[in-house]
Order: structure tokens, then C-alpha cells, then sequence
């Protein structure tokens, strides 16, 4: 039988002990949340939405987004038709699983951490063109 212990744990079993980011164990999740109306024109290839500035040393735990329907058929199918509820969790849209945890300046692709906030935006791949309401919620944890 085997037993396998996270980095969380190994580190807390290790003598001397080894201290785990607080973006990882024990720190303080916060949230970022708000809603843009977005124009026809505000949705064409190649544009981007920004969200909302995240500390550069915070770990993203969860980007849910809610809109209307705001993609005419062209764009990712993420905006195709209205969503509401559950919304959907796009966190790993753009991220591996095993990245989760990293900081915002990892996930920005960043060498090192440049202090202060970065944005948390949407880039459109391809033309929507149709207008509408696009909410969000993003939670984050910070020491």
C-alpha cells in the first residue's frame, strides 16, 4: 500500500518544516466581481476585455463567467448563448490542471514577480459582434 503526500503536506512533515505559499494553505480568498455591456463592435477578432486587476503574487482559484447571448456563431462557443446560473468556469480555459495554485505572474508567463496587479482579461479569437451583458466572478487567495 502506498502512500502519497501533496507538497503541502510533505512540507509540513519535513524537519525542519518548509512554509507553503499562503496563496496555497491558509491564505485569505477574496473576490473580484462586476459587469461590463459590452457594444457590438466591442467584440471583434482579436480584442480583449479586461476584467479586473488581481495582485501579481495571488493564486486565481476560479474565473466563472455569465453573460447574454454575445457571440453571433463565430467566436468560442463560450458566449453562443446566454448563461446564467452555474455560469461557466473558464479557470483552466487557458491553463493546465497542474499550473493550479502557481501565482498570477506564473500564469501571466512572467520570470519573476513584478509586484503590484496584473489584469485578468478575455482575448476573442474571433468576431462575435453581437452586444450584450457579460458578468463575472473571480476568486482568488492572498496572505
Amino acid at each position: 500500500m502506498a502512500n502519497v503526500n501533496t507538497t503541502l503536506v510533505s512540507n509540513l512533515l519535513a524537519s525542519p518544516q518548509v512554509a507553503n505559499p499562503s496563496r496555497t494553505l491558509h491564505g485569505t480568498k477574496r473576490t473580484a466581481m462586476g459587469t461590463i455591456a459590452l457594444a457590438a463592435g466591442d467584440l471583434s477578432a482579436t480584442d480583449t476585455v479586461m476584467l479586473a486587476p488581481i495582485p501579481s503574487n495571488a493564486g486565481i482559484v476560479s474565473i466563472v463567467l455569465y453573460n447574454d447571448d454575445i457571440d453571433s456563431g463565430t467566436a468560442i462557443t463560450t458566449f453562443r448563448g446566454a448563461v446564467a446560473g452555474a455560469g461557466t468556469d473558464v479557470t483552466f480555459e487557458a491553463r493546465a490542471i497542474e499550473k493550479h495554485g502557481q501565482a498570477v505572474w506564473e500564469d501571466a508567463g512572467l520570470s519573476a514577480d513584478p509586484g503590484g496587479y496584473l489584469f485578468i482579461g478575455l482575448l476573442f479569437d474571433a468576431a462575435g459582434d453581437t452586444g450584450g451583458d457579460l458578468s463575472f466572478t473571480i476568486e482568488y487567495v492572498v496572505n
